[in-house]
């Protein structure tokens, strides 16, 4: 195949080189490369619920894995690019200055992302091809044994559909470009500031001590695998308050794309292979197959993830109190387990999944609160958060999703089952309580 001179691969929450499709066929294709990542300025605007749709603790974390990007996409000898503005302002004319033909990206189907990906197209010539590829799947499309429009109602069919007839697919290797082909442009990353936000410093109590990127990833893959082989009493621990190592933490790389779920999938095969194989690493590989499944949900859904109805389209008397929402968000309701967790959120950016399915429930079934609000609290304040797992489990937990049994949780014996000793309520209440 004869190669194109130039190609861009525009990045957004795929911030890697390791099995990164669209940067493989880029790669493959071109005689040259440039990464493009924009700071788009709407991510970071107050939202129609009054949040910001990313504060401080998530714009952190993006910021330094977009520059672990850069050092790595260096060394296969690609610039990246870097603008604080939106993509449709800025690709059109860098199609211009490169020479460039052909676009690679991640596909995207949630409505924000579809409407500039249109953009992007809109502003550009004709001619210029743009190249879509999925890669934020452990299961792509291409290899589940469903079509889109059959994706079951009820996760666990379609988890023994793809646990029986659906293969990972391995990792392909990146190919390095020689020197001489790199695009000599330099732009500068935005700080925190420059996002609109003053710097802050970590909560000693958080969870989440970590920084954002690849490298960090691999890090923390190699730390609770091979160095601590935590992996091996995930399934005892996964419901723990306190401390780094209850669960994998792998949530925010994965959600930012430093990471991709197949790249953990096999390694967490080749621990199975060379210590151990049980309940504990099969149980997070489950938790990568739920992550699909949300993903699938909302593609076959479209947009009904966002409706009051959820995809039930379920008719609730929801509320828009908004005293009540900001004593949910301030950590001051009538529930302590449930204000501990919302403190942790307010001073890290993390929850732990059992507070997440806890605060969830309160707003959504015993507040009888608008849980899109919820969502959107969530979407501003998460460092892992991602559209489809959000949105997914928000659905789920308020009655309008995918769980069947339309439960909700007793917060107060939840509390007296996950935190006996009322220490993970202490140590977030404590100001309160003395």
């Amino acid at each position: 195949m004869q190669k194109k001179q130039k190609g861009i691969v525009w990045f957004r929450n795929d911030l890697r080189i390791a099995d990164h499709p669209a940067l493989q066929k880029a790669i493959a294709e071109n005689e040259s490369v440039v990464g493009v990542y924009c700071f788009d300025p709407k991510q970071y605007a107050t939202t129609f619920y009054g949040f910001k749709k990313t504060a401080h603790f998530r714009a952190q974390f993006t910021i330094e894995s977009v520059q672990e990007l850069r050092a790595n996409l260096a060394t296969l000898g690609i610039t990246l690019l870097v603008y604080q503005d939106a993509a449709s302002a800025i690709i059109p004319s860098l199609i211009e200055s490169t020479s460039s033909t052909t676009i690679y990206f991640q596909n995207e189907w949630t409505s924000e992302e579809k409407e500039e990906i249109e953009r992007v197209k809109k502003n550009c010539s004709p001619t210029v091809e743009f190249v879509a590829t999925y890669h934020q799947f452990l299961f792509p499309p291409e290899v589940i044994p469903f079509s889109i429009a059959e994706i079951p109602a009820v996760f666990t069919q379609f988890r023994n559909a793809c646990e029986k007839k659906a293969i990972v697919p391995k990792i392909g290797k990146l190919t390095v470009l020689p020197k001489s082909n790199s695009i000599d442009m330099q732009t500068a990353i935005p700080t925190l500031e420059d996002l609109g936000f003053t710097t802050f410093q970590e909560d000693r109590r958080t969870a989440f001590p970590f920084r954002g990127g690849e490298n960090q990833a691999l890090t923390r893959v190699r730390e609770y695998l091979w160095n601590t082989k935590k992996i091996s009493q995930y399934k005892q621990t996964r419901n723990g308050l306190i401390g780094t190592d209850y669960s994998s933490k792998f949530s925010p790389w994965l959600a930012n794309g430093c990471i991709s779920p197949k790249t953990i999938y096999w390694e967490i095969k080749r621990y199975e292979k060379e210590v151990e194989a049980n309940e504990s690493t099969y149980w997070l590989v489950f938790e990568l197959i739920w992550r699909d499944y949300f993903k699938y949900i909302s593609l076959q859904n479209g947009n009904a993830i966002f409706k009051i109805g959820g995809i039930q389209n379920r008719d609730y008397q929801w509320s828009q109190d908004k005293k009540a929402i900001q004593q949910w968000i301030n950590g001051t309701t009538a529930a302590p387990f449930v204000n501990a967790n919302m403190l942790e959120l307010q001073q890290t950016g993390w929850m732990s999944n059992r507070g997440r399915q806890n605060v969830a429930s309160y707003f959504a079934k015993t507040l009888l609160l608008d849980w899109r609000i919820g969502a959107a609290y969530f979407e501003s304040m998460l460092l892992d958060y991602d559209v489809h797992s959000n949105y997914g489990n928000w659905m789920y937990v308020s009655g309008v999703g995918n769980d069947p049994r339309d439960r909700k949780f007793n917060v107060a014996l939840q509390a007296q089952n996950y935190d006996k000793q009322s220490k993970f309520q202490q140590r977030w209440l404590q100001q309160q309580l003395f």
